[in-house]
Formats: structure tokens, sequence, C-alpha cells
């Protein structure tokens, strides 16, 4: 059954602007809306009790105590509601008087802990049988997001292959939505300042029956609109500065899964690039060097 948060995330931007309000605020208090009354929500955010309910209706809800029930619900088998990020500014208000290493490791910690606590099982779980059923593979992120971009579509090519970066103006983007259809998987990654270029691309290759995982800062980003699949990066702003190593952290999650699944793709795939990396690529082992380097000492 689809969650509270996805049916806002895919509607969203059908809503009037006094019904995004009251989403928004769904989205961002699920505790108080969890005890409040229709009317106490809408007063906490400026709409009246009207605009909640038709809000309930426009989701498929009966009413407000149906959409609440939903929300409590979820929130009593979450054992690991909270906020660490809030709870680690607490802890360390300051860099002044405490050691920059440990406080970047313990940052790190929390904002890769947040963004891993924050996934949907369920969800995760398709999107990893997704990248490993379709046949193609799209990556993309510009500025910012382009390091993480690369470096997963790097890590995809290794655990199941066919996954093309596409960068932007230096690529044919017509010839790479050619080959886009129902068999097709698009990444994309994107924070603020979001990159138009991105939505662009997405929205075609969502015309033509790709199936669109979202990489972003938050659950009601111009790319949610597009996406099947929507991750979200927990960090502070900047977040590609703050939320760098939970985006790769996330990322690493997405690869290592595939990597360990039993499927027979998968497993096909990872031998025969193994092999080729022996035949073709041979590195220097330390044993030949070694001998190589003793059988010159003799010489002289």
């Amino acid at each position: 059954m689809e969650l509270y948060t996805e049916k806002i995330r895919k509607n969203y931007n059908t809503f009037t602007k006094r019904q995004k309000v009251i989403a928004k605020y769904i989205i961002d208090f699920p505790k108080e809306v969890a005890l409040q009354t229709a009317k106490q929500s809408g007063k906490s955010c400026g709409v009246s009790e009207t605009t909640v309910i038709r809000l309930c209706y426009l989701l498929g809800y009966s009413g407000y105590s149906e959409l609440q029930k939903e929300i409590q619900t979820n929130l009593l088998e979450d054992t690991n509601y909270k906020n660490p990020i809030e709870n680690f500014r607490k802890m360390s208000s300051s860099l002044k008087d405490t050691n920059l290493i440990q406080y970047v490791i313990e940052q790190d910690n929390a904002y890769i802990k947040a963004t891993l606590e924050d996934i949907d099982i369920n969800q995760f779980q398709k999107a990893v049988e997704k990248l490993i059923e379709t046949e193609n593979r799209i990556v993309l992120g510009f500025r910012p997001s382009y390091g993480p971009a690369n470096w997963f579509m790097f890590a995809l090519n290794i655990v199941i292959g066919n996954t093309t970066l596409y960068r932007g103006e230096i690529e044919d983007a017509n010839y790479l939505l050619s080959s886009v259809d129902e068999n097709t998987a698009v990444v994309a990654i994107t924070f603020p300042r979001y990159i138009q270029e991105t939505f662009s691309f997405v929205k075609a290759a969502k015309k033509k029956g790709a199936f669109i995982i979202a990489i972003t800062d938050d659950q009601l980003s111009p790319i949610g609109q597009y996406a099947d699949i929507l991750f979200k990066v927990i960090a502070p702003t900047p977040i590609p500065l703050k939320g760098i190593t939970p985006t790769f952290s996330l990322l690493n999650l997405l690869v290592t899964s595939i990597a360990a699944s039993e499927n027979p793709k998968v497993q096909n795939h990872l031998a025969s690039y193994d092999q080729n990396s022996t035949e073709y690529y041979p590195f220097t082992k330390t044993e030949k060097m070694d001998e190589e380097l003793r059988s010159e000492a003799n010489e002289y």
C-alpha cells in the first residue's frame, strides 16, 4: 500500500497553493498532525479546515481521520523515528572547543545514519530489482551531482553493466533518448540549485516509459513529480558539501545490494568482468616485480 508521503509527492504539483502548504506541513511535521485535529493542523500552517479535508479527499482518503490514523500507525511502527541531526547540533554547537577530525566523523556518521534510516525498505528493494532487471541504465547529475553520478555509473558497470552517464551538452541527448523504453532505468541525482536540464531529460525519458529513480534533498523536490522512487539525502545546507558523504553511502548501498544479489544476471556479469580484467588488463604483481628487480641486481 502506498504511504501518504508517496501520495503527496506524486500529486504535489496538482495541488493548489494552499493545498501545497498543508501537504508540506504533513510531510515535515507528522508527529504534530498525528495529534492535532484538522482544524488545528490548518491553523498551524495558515489554511482552513476545509482545505485540509479537501486535500485528504484528493489523496484518496475518506477524510482527515483516515489520513491521521495512517500517520499514527507509521510513527508507531518506526521505532527509529528521531532527528539525529538535531541531536548532533545540540551535542556540538561549535568547532572552537572540539577536535576537528572527531567533529567531522560524528557529523558524517549522523547524516549517513539519518539518510539510511529514512529509506523505505520496500521501495529500496524495488529500486534494486529494477536496476538488475532492466537492460539499460542511465545515470545523470550535473555540477555538484556530477561526481556521485560518475562514480555510480562506473560502479554499476562493474556489478551489472550496460550503464551510461549522461553528461549534458557534450552528449547527443536525442540519440541517447532514442534507446530509452520500458526496459530502461534512469537514476537522477539533483540538489539545490536544481539544474533544468536534469528535469528536461528525465521528463523525456519518463514519457518513453523509463523507470525513474531520484536521489535528492527533499520529498517535494521538483524531481519528485517524475520519480517512480525517490530517496532523500538528509543533511544541512549546503547539501552539495554537507550531503556528499550520505549521498555516496546511499549509492554504495545500492551497488552493494546489487552485487550481493543471487540473480544469475549479476553473477554472470561479475564473473565475466573479472575474467576480462585478468585477460585484457593485467595488473602488475608484486612477486613478479620483486623477481625482476632481483634479476637486475644480480646482473650488476
